[in-house]
């Protein structure tokens, strides 16, 4: 079941609402309504003003993502969408910036947005001769931008500040990897005080108890988001630091290009290399080698030949032969003009989990090279692009 739904497009950036965004719209309707209402306002004045607060909330927090696209945008960098949800709004932008000053710009937009809106709403408020309803909403929705923008330069992913507090970090080490950890483990530290805050205030006081529901929540959701980057940032690291070398299978025999169909089939199935007066012309997988193939014609009719081929330098980061697998479900590894090896997605999840010491079932592994598709959740090629 699908759980968003798309409402438009802004500036070409596909809108998204998920559906935890109509409980929480509801929920601002009530809070704002119902405490206006207890200031003597009349009950279709204040039920409405609390609904139009309510979307005009939400259409700073789309400002806010906004700032975020257009920003990285400019810097070539795609956006797939804006996700408005449960705590507001996310921006799925397709890779990161090239430099720590670019990454900075696209972190800062954001509340630099809800802070210009913050002064533009209190210069409409002072400037227009407003009934007192409409005045008190801009006087809200001001604050409430001031808030946000406050509220998000906190120095810890998955807020903006922490996005900030990572370029801060990836200029001063040179690193983005220890950048995103850095970040992440501040955040995670925020986000654990925030829980401890919330689980407090709801006990102390019940006048109170909601918000400090709400607190806990927002630590909770904000420690998985700040998990999610540390994971990803291993990932990012483990995919530029290993090489093809490291990853390919080695197993490769050499066969001569004249030997027959017949001769194939009586090998044992594995992955040949076709060799011709001393050069390669080629390779024979191993599902041709089954039996199924056979007569007097020359095993190069089985042949994927040179031209065909994916081939990487053995020196070839782990990020390009992902990128390289989206295309092929093999690629093969050359060394000083010889094919050394092969490399496919099982290949690209076992190095993986090598490399970040976490355990990966053999079953896992044959299951990926069989159905040539990573595990759910492992957005390898992704994660290859937002390191491009």
């Amino acid at each position: 079941m699908k759980n968003y739904w798309q409402i438009g497009s802004v500036f070409g950036i596909p809108l998204l609402l998920h559906t935890s965004w109509f409980f929480v719209l509801a929920l601002f309707t009530l809070h704002f309504g119902s405490s206006w209402q207890q200031q003597n306002w009349r009950s279709s004045t204040a039920w409405s003003a609390g609904f139009a607060m309510a979307l005009l909330l939400f259409a700073s927090v789309l400002l806010h993502e906004l700032g975020h696209c257009l920003v990285a945008r400019s810097q070539g960098i795609s956006v797939r969408s804006i996700t408005l949800f449960l705590f507001g709004g996310v921006a799925a932008i397709e890779s990161e910036s090239k430099t720590p000053q670019q990454a900075f710009h696209v972190a800062i937009a954001g509340p630099a947005v809800s802070f210009g809106l913050c002064l533009l709403l209190l210069l409409l408020r002072f400037l227009l001769p407003l009934p007192e309803p409409a005045a008190i909403v801009l006087e809200t929705l001001a604050s409430i931008n001031l808030i946000l923008a406050l509220f998000n330069m906190i120095p810890g992913l998955p807020l903006d500040g922490g996005q900030v507090l990572k370029a801060a970090i990836w200029q001063t080490t040179g690193s983005r990897q220890k950048g995103v950890r850095w970040a992440a483990r501040v955040g995670q530290t925020l986000c654990w005080i925030a829980i401890a805050a919330g689980i407090t205030l709801y006990f102390v006081t019940s006048l109170r108890a909601i918000s400090g529901l709400w607190i806990a929540l927002l630590g909770y959701f904000g420690i998985r988001s700040a998990n999610a980057y540390r994971r990803v940032a291993n990932l990012q690291d483990a995919l530029l630091r290993l090489k093809a070398i490291e990853v390919m299978q080695r197993d490769l025999q050499a066969i001569d290009a004249h030997l027959s169909l017949n001769d194939l089939a009586t090998m044992s199935p594995a992955t040949y290399r076709v060799i011709e007066n001393g050069r390669e012309r080629g390779i024979i997988w191993p599902e041709a080698t089954s039996g199924s193939c056979v007569g007097t014609a020359p095993v190069t009719s089985v042949m994927d030949s040179i031209d065909r081929l994916a081939i990487v330098d053995e020196a070839t980061s782990l990020r390009s032969v992902v990128e390289q697998l989206e295309t092929a479900r093999r690629v093969v590894v050359v060394s000083a003009g010889e094919l050394v090896g092969v490399i496919d997605r099982g290949d690209v999840v076992e190095a993986i989990g090598r490399a970040l010491k976490l355990p990966v079932a053999d079953s896992v592994v044959d299951r990926v090279r069989a159905e040539n598709v990573y595990p759910p959740g492992l957005e390898l090629e992704a994660i290859a692009r937002s390191v491009g």
